[in-house]
C-alpha cells in the first residue's frame, strides 16, 4: 500500500510538472510583488500566507475576506516561548483549548470541539497528536464553516500551519536552545543552503526533553524535516518536502471534582493514573510537494501532492468517579489502551485565474481533491483482576499507587490490570472526490461580491472486526459560501458572508458506525469590520451565528427526521500591529452564548476571553513582553453542575540581544503564581495549570 501511493504521488507529480515547465512566461510575483524573499516576508502583513500557497488559496487581501481569521507568525512563536498548539490558542480569539485526553491537540472553535480541524500547509491533517512548531512559518486560524476550502468537518473554524520552505539566494543556520525551571530543555535549528540561483536545501529539526510541575511527567520529542526547492523557470517551481516525527509522553488526565462542582484544589499534586503506563507514542512519515505554476501574468495553478504514515498508540489511567460527600478518602479509576495506524494520500489542485468581463474584476478559484485513507483503530479496555471489570478502587493518596499495571486496591489487596478486553477494532477505507468553485468579484471600488459552492463525495466502508460486521456509506454534499464586502475607504471593510459545512456521522475519527444516517449540517451567519488603522496596525470585529442539524431516527416508526443541534453566537474583537516603532501589541476580545439540543449550556463554551500581549524596545538591545489572558468559568460537561473556575493568567518576557545575530531571551509563564485549571475532558479529568516558571533561551543565526 505504502508504494502504490507513493508511485502513485510520485507519477502524478511528475506529469504535472512535465505539462507546466517547458511553458514560458512572465516572472512569478508573489501575491502582488516581485518574486523575492524580501517581497515574500513583505506581504505576510496583508496575506494570509508568506508564499501563494495559503489558507484561501487566492491572493486576497485579509481586508478583502469575509471572515474571521488570526495569524500567528514565527517572530511572535519565538518572543512569546510558544512551544505548542495550545499556546497559540491561549493568546487567539474566538478558541480556547481542550484537554485531549492528554496525548493530542484539542481545540474549540467557537463552542465546537474538533481534534481534526487541522491542516499543514492546506493539507487535512486528522491524526490525533500534539503538532510541533519547529518548522513553522506562520499559523492561521480560520473562524467559521470552511468546507468550501477544506471540505467536510471546519464546522467551527479550522487551523493551518504552514511550514518553512527553502530560500533561494540565501545562506543561514538559525538556532534556538532552551530550558526551563522544570529541567524541560530544547534545541532547534533551522539551516538553509542556496545550491544556485534555480534551487535551495534547507533542514529544520529539533529534540525536546518534556518535564513540567506533574508527577511522572516526562517524555521525548524528535522531529526532523529537509526541504528542496527549485526553480525550474520564472514562472514554474516545485517545493518537496519529507518530515519525520517521534513523539512519546507522559498522559496526564488531571483531576477529580467535588461536591461544589469544582475540581478539588487539594488533589493538585496527585496524579491519578499509572506512573509507568500512562503513555502516548507517535511515530510518522510524512511527504508533501508543492508544484507552481504561472500559466500567464493573470492564470496560475498548483499541485499538491500529501502523504503521511502514521502509527500512533496510547495507554492511560485515569479517575472514572469520585463522590467527595460521601466517600472522600477513594476514588475509582478507569482506563484504556488505544492504538490507530493511518495512511493519508491527498492530491489537489487550484487554477486561479484574475481577468475582467465588462467592467467587472473576477478572482476564479476552480480547484478539485482526491483524498485516499486507510486507517484500522482499535481500544482495549483496562481488566482489574479483583473485579473482573474495567474499574477499580483506590486510596487518595500521592502517590496514588499505581506502577506497571500493578497496585494495592483501597481493600489493602494486590491489583493487576493486563488490558485484555477489546472494546472495540474497526478497519476503514475511505475515499473522497470534491471539486469546487468561487468567484470574487469587485464590482466597483467599494463592493465586492463573493461566492462559490463545493461538492464532496465521501465513501466510507467500515469493517468492524470485533462484531464481524461491515458498513459502507457515501454522502455527497453541497457547501456553498457568498459574502458582501463594502469598502467605504481603501483601509476600511464592512462584510457580511454566509458559509455552510458537514460532518458524516462516522465522526472525526471514524469510529462512529451511524453510517445509516445523514450527516451533521452546519451554517454561519456573520458580519463585521476590518480597519487597517495604520500601515502596522490593524481591528476586527465580527458578531456570527452558528447552527447545527442533526439526524434522528424515530424508535417506533424507524423514520429518520432532522432536529435542531447546539446554536452558538458571539462577538470577537481583535487588534494586531505596532502602536509607534518600539511597541508591538496583540489583543483580543471574544463573548459567546450558545445552547445544547435539548436547550441546555454547552460544555467548554467561556461567556468572555480575553487577551494581551505588548512588547517593548527599551533600547536597541534590550526589550520587554507582558502577555494577560483570562477565561470565565467553563462547563465540563453539557447542562451539567461541574465547572472550571474562571481565571487570569499574567506571562512575561525579556530579552538582550547581545550582538546582531546571538540574542538572550527569558519568558515567564503565570508570572503571579495564579492556581487554574484551564481545561478538562470529562467530570473527574481537570487539568492542573503551571505554576510560575521561566524558560531561558538562546537565540542565534550563523
Amino acid at each position: 500500500m505504502f508504494v502504490q501511493k507513493i508511485m502513485r504521488a510520485i507519477l502524478l507529480s511528475t506529469m504535472f510538472t512535465a505539462a507546466v515547465a517547458a511553458q514560458e512566461g512572465q516572472p512569478a510575483e508573489a501575491q502582488g510583488g516581485a518574486a523575492g524573499p524580501q517581497e515574500e516576508v513583505l506581504v505576510t502583513e496583508k496575506y494570509l500566507a508568506s508564499a501563494k500557497m495559503n489558507s484561501v488559496k487566492t491572493p486576497t487581501p485579509i481586508i478583502d475576506i469575509p471572515q474571521s481569521l488570526t495569524i500567528t507568525t514565527q517572530q511572535e512563536i519565538q518572543q512569546q516561548g510558544m512551544k505548542s498548539i495550545g499556546n497559540i490558542v491561549d493568546y487567539t480569539v474566538g478558541v480556547n483549548n481542550s484537554q485531549g485526553e492528554g496525548h493530542r491537540d484539542s481545540v474549540v472553535f467557537r463552542g465546537i470541539r474538533s481534534t481534526a480541524d487541522f491542516f499543514v500547509d492546506g493539507n487535512r491533517d486528522d491524526v490525533q497528536y500534539y503538532r510541533p512548531l519547529y518548522n513553522v512559518e506562520q499559523v492561521e486560524v480560520l473562524r467559521g464553516p470552511n468546507a468550501l476550502l477544506f471540505g467536510r468537518g471546519g464546522t467551527g473554524g479550522i487551523l493551518n500551519r504552514v511550514t518553512k520552505k527553502g530560500v533561494l539566494d540565501e545562506n543561514f543556520v538559525d538556532y534556538i536552545s532552551s530550558v526551563n525551571t522544570y529541567g524541560e530543555y530544547d534545541v532547534q535549528f533551522d539551516t538553509n543552503y542556496a545550491l544556485n540561483d534555480r534551487s535551495a536545501f534547507r533542514l529544520n529539526a529539533y529534540y525536546a526533553n518534556l518535564d513540567n510541575h506533574r508527577d511522572y511527567y516526562d517524555g521525548d520529542r524528535i522531529g526532523v524535516n529537509p526541504t528542496f526547492r527549485y526553480d525550474f523557470s520564472d514562472d514554474t517551481r516545485v517545493d518537496l518536502s519529507y518530515e519525520y516525527i517521534n513523539h512519546e509522553r507522559f498522559i496526564d488526565r488531571g483531576i477529580p471534582t467535588g461536591t461544589d462542582g469544582k475540581p478539588v484544589e487539594r488533589f493538585d499534586d496527585i496524579v491519578f493514573g499509572d506512573s509507568e503506563q500512562n503513555q502516548t507514542d507517535l511515530e510518522a512519515h510524512v511527504f508533501r510537494a508543492i508544484f507552481q505554476h504561472d500559466f500567464t501574468e493573470n492564470l496560475k495553478g498548483n499541485f499538491n501532492v500529501f502523504y503521511g504514515d502514521y502509527d500512533k498508540s496510547y495507554q492511560n489511567v485515569y479517575a472514572s468517579g469520585y463522590n467527595e460527600a460521601n466517600t472522600p478518602g477513594v476514588v475509582t479509576v478507569d482506563g484504556y489502551i488505544d492504538t490507530t495506524q493511518r495512511e493519508n494520500l491527498i492530491l489537489s489542485t487550484n487554477l486561479i485565474g484574475e481577468f475582467q468581463t465588462g467592467g467587472l474584476e473576477h478572482t476564479v478559484l476552480f480547484g478539485g481533491e482526491h483524498i485516499d485513507t486507510s486507517s484500522d483503530q482499535d481500544r482495549f479496555n483496562a481488566f482489574w483482576d479483583r473485579t473482573a471489570d474495567d474499574n477499580e478502587i483506590f486510596q487518595v493518596a500521592e502517590p496514588l499507587g499505581l506502577n506497571g499495571g500493578v497496585g494495592i486496591n483501597a481493600a489493602g489487596f494486590t491489583t493487576t490490570n493486563n488490558w485484555s478486553d477489546l472494546n472495540d477494532f474497526t478497519q476503514v477505507e475511505i475515499e473522497v472526490y470534491s471539486v469546487y468553485f468561487q468567484d470574487q468579484v469587485t464590482v466597483t471600488p467599494w463592493l465586492q461580491l463573493v461566492g462559490g459552492v463545493r461538492f464532496d463525495s465521501f465513501e466510507i466502508e467500515v469493517d468492524d472486526v470485533r462484531a464481524n460486521a461491515s458498513d459502507d456509506r457515501t454522502d455527497n454534499e453541497w457547501s456553498p459560501r457568498g459574502g458582501v464586502i463594502l469598502k467605504p475607504i481603501e483601509n476600511i471593510s464592512l462584510y457580511g458572508s454566509y458559509s455552510s459545512s458537514f460532518q458524516p456521522r462516522s465522526g472525526e475519527q471514524f469510529a462512529n458506525l451511524n453510517n445509516n444516517l445523514a450527516p451533521d449540517e452546519f451554517e454561519t451567519w456573520e458580519g463585521g469590520v476590518k480597519w487597517d488603522v495604520a500601515p502596522m496596525m490593524s481591528f476586527t470585529a465580527a458578531y456570527f451565528q452558528n447552527e447545527q442539524t442533526t439526524t434522528a431516527r424515530d424508535n417506533v416508526t424507524g423514520e429518520n427526521f432532522e432536529t435542531r443541534g447546539m446554536e452558538v453566537e458571539g462577538i470577537e474583537l481583535q487588534m494586531q500591529g505596532k502602536i509607534f516603532d518600539h511597541l508591538f501589541v496583540r489583543a483580543g476580545y471574544s463573548w459567546m452564548d450558545g445552547e445544547t439540543a435539548n436547550g441546555s449550556e454547552p460544555r467548554e463554551l467561556p461567556e468572555n476571553t480575553l487577551f494581551f500581549w505588548g512588547d517593548y524596545q527599551v533600547s536597541d538591545k534590550f526589550g520587554l513582553g507582558m502577555g494577560v489572558t483570562h477565561q470565565d468559568d467553563t462547563l465540563i460537561r453539557d447542562g451539567g453542575f461541574q465547572k472550571l473556575p474562571g481565571y487570569t493568567r499574567v506571562d512575561a518576557m525579556a530579552y538582550y540581544d547581545v550582538t546582531n545575530k546571538l540574542r538572550l531571551q527569558m519568558n515567564v509563564e503565570n508570572l503571579t503564581d495564579e492556581t487554574y485549571f484551564p481545561n478538562s475532558h470529562s467530570t473527574h479529568q481537570a487539568t492542573v495549570g503551571q505554576p510560575i516558571s521561566a524558560r531561558f533561551s538562546i537565540l542565534g543565526r550563523f
